[in-house]
């Protein structure tokens, strides 16, 4: 029997690349680009996986989770996020998602989450932690702060708790990123 996938991101290119990558590894594979369309192909497809995404547009990935398995209650749930963290994957798992992965993933990786063994609770955790390092999250989450102070540090520096030159030290420590930040 060929298992059923629905995929749900707002994501066209990605939902596209990712869906004829499953196609090619035997699932049957439908799209959902928000949370109506998402409910709807549940109801319809009724799939055995779900590949959510973190961010619909406006919408929460997380608050379709419940949704999602009030339809199909052994909907296995895949969620997927540009935006790691371990607070997120602990929501996620606590929602009822079966697994986490943090983007950018590939077919495989995708494979191997919905077909994996055991529950999420014990192997994803692992996973998560040793996926996106803390280095990473604390500069991605400078860069975010630096950007909604329109690059001025004293006042990224005064959000962050941290004293200007402090900041100043971190960002040069790393080059500035040309889509997410101003220069220091």
């Amino acid at each position: 029997m060929t298992e059923r996938v629905l995929l749900i991101d707002d994501d066209e290119v990605f939902t596209r690349v990712l869906a004829r990558a499953l196609a090619a590894r035997g699932f049957d594979v439908r799209i959902a680009a928000n949370r109506a369309d998402a409910l709807a192909g549940a109801r319809e497809h009724r799939p055995d996986h779900a590949v959510l995404d973190l961010k619909l547009g406006e919408e929460s990935g997380l608050a379709l989770i419940p949704e999602l398995l009030d339809i199909r209650p052994e909907l296995r749930i895949l969620l997927l996020t540009g935006y790691a963290s371990i607070a997120t994957a602990v929501e996620a798992i606590k929602r009822g998602a079966w697994d986490y992965l943090a983007k950018p993933v590939d077919a495989d990786q995708v494979v191997q989450a919905l077909r994996g063994g055991g529950h999420a609770d014990d192997e994803a955790a692992a996973r998560v932690f040793a996926a996106p390092p803390l280095k990473r999250l604390e500069w991605e989450h400078i860069q975010r702060v630096l950007a909604e102070c329109d690059g001025n540090i004293s006042e990224a520096a005064r959000r962050l708790g941290l004293h200007r030159r402090t900041l100043q030290r971190k960002l040069s420590k790393r080059p500035v990123r040309e889509s997410g930040g101003a220069p220091g």
